[in-house]
């Protein structure tokens, strides 16, 4: 996150973001009712059950509103410089 930032979208903001940080929970439901039946551990998954592996960070444009990955705010932000 150290690199600078400019939004895709609205191409003019360079300085309001919001950062948001990406927790995923791996779970089991039941599929007729949709509640939790079983929380997976990053160690103790199912066979089938894949881990996640989606980006850690989420970027928001503070001005449009626009969420991508971070890469996307900071490739723009390079060719800015």
């Amino acid at each position: 996150m150290a690199t600078p930032y400019r939004c895709p979208n609205c191409r003019t903001n360079k300085s309001r973001f919001n950062i948001i940080k990406q927790v995923a929970e791996s779970v089991k439901l039941d599929p007729k009712t949709g509640s939790v039946m079983q929380t997976y551990e990053n160690g103790n998954l199912d066979a089938i059950h894949l881990p996640y592996r989606g980006p850690e960070y989420k970027i928001q444009c503070g001005v449009c509103g626009l969420i991508e990955d971070e890469r996307m705010f900071a490739k723009f932000g390079e060719s800015s410089i």
